[in-house]
């Protein structure tokens, strides 16, 4: 059985030995492949469009664009990257701000190497990777269990799975449905427990401990 590609890695980060860092970290790890490193939001996006990576370890604080206006572009016109912001911010503004502007996860600068390797791994499966006291910063902007009320069967049956960290077409391939129709479930679920996204609805599902099917 042929083993799964590696997973292609971009480094957007403005120092130079954060870049260096994590490219040695990486490139010593199985499984991972550092195919390019930017020194700016306007490098990570142009490398983002041409590389196609799986996975962009993106900083927030770089000259010329910024991380979240990168992570917006990005969204736009290299969809199928996942961002992880690794940042050493962790104000509630600039969380949201990149989450809203489609980051998939959010790590800070002081995590463990193993946890970087690991929220790689967990973005790459479509996973929402967060440090918990991002993940705390979330699930304020969340809702009371009571919004469950209103869910049908098969609405908290796709909220309990991607609590679990099953991408769309996982939860799909489970339920026998469509993937469209998860992401209809999905778009109703988010405006009865007031998230924006999948990675806070995620939080959400954990936090309140929903049940899978």
């Amino acid at each position: 059985m042929a083993s799964a590609p590696p997973i292609r890695v971009l480094l957007c980060d403005d120092h130079a030995v954060v870049r260096e860092g994590l490219a040695r970290l990486l490139e010593s790890t199985d499984g991972i492949d550092v195919v390019g490193s930017a020194a700016d939001g306007e490098e990570g996006v142009a490398a983002a469009v041409a590389l196609r990576p799986d996975v962009i370890l993106m900083d927030l604080q770089m000259p010329r664009v910024d991380g979240v206006s990168a992570t917006r572009r990005i969204s736009a016109e290299a969809p199928d990257a996942q961002v992880v912001v690794l940042t050493s911010f962790s104000d509630n503004t600039r969380i949201h701000d990149a989450l809203d502007a489609g980051a998939r996860g959010y790590l800070l600068k002081d995590a463990e190497a193993s946890e970087v390797v690991r929220a790689i791994h967990a973005a790459a499966r479509g996973e929402a990777p967060l440090d918990p006291r991002v993940a705390r910063a979330v699930l304020a902007r969340g809702t009371t269990p009571a919004a469950m009320a209103g869910m049908t069967a098969r609405e908290r049956e796709v909220l309990g799975l991607l609590g679990t960290g099953l991408a769309n077409k996982a939860i799909a391939r489970q339920l026998g449905i469509s993937e469209a129709t998860v992401k209809a479930h999905l778009t109703r679920i988010f405006r009865q427990i007031g998230v924006t996204d999948r990675t806070q609805a995620a939080i959400w599902a954990r936090e309140h401990r929903v049940p899978a099917p």
